[in-house]
């Protein structure tokens, strides 16, 4: 309950200030916005699984971020960075969609 109470909080506290990226970070933020949500779906995955470590979780967060961050600036400092932020999606995009699917096979047992 206290995670929804953050999130609802720090939805509205963005809405009400509109922070700004620098224009350096905005290309991180889409690569970034992806890598968190493969950690969150992993997470209630796991959760689903009875195997939820917090611990696991605050650590794939933050790795997945970081990971997909630093290979889609290497991609822009030898000129590919569109090409490898690509590759990030799909292969984020891939766990995504297999954690959901099995988040749909274990509520629906379908």
């Amino acid at each position: 309950m206290l995670a929804i109470i953050g999130l609802v909080v720090g939805i509205v506290v963005g809405i009400v200030l509109q922070p700004s990226l620098p224009p350096q970070v905005q290309p991180y933020l889409p690569i970034a916005i992806v890598a968190a949500m493969d950690a969150i779906f992993g997470g209630f995955r796991a959760y689903l699984d009875r195997i939820f470590d917090d611990k696991v979780f605050v650590v794939s967060f933050i790795s997945n971020v970081l990971i997909a961050a630093l290979i889609v600036w290497v991609g822009d400092l030898i000129g590919v960075g569109t090409q490898l932020s690509t590759a990030v999606v799909v292969v984020l995009g891939i766990r995504i969609f297999t954690n959901v699917a099995a988040i749909r096979r274990k509520l629906f047992h379908a």
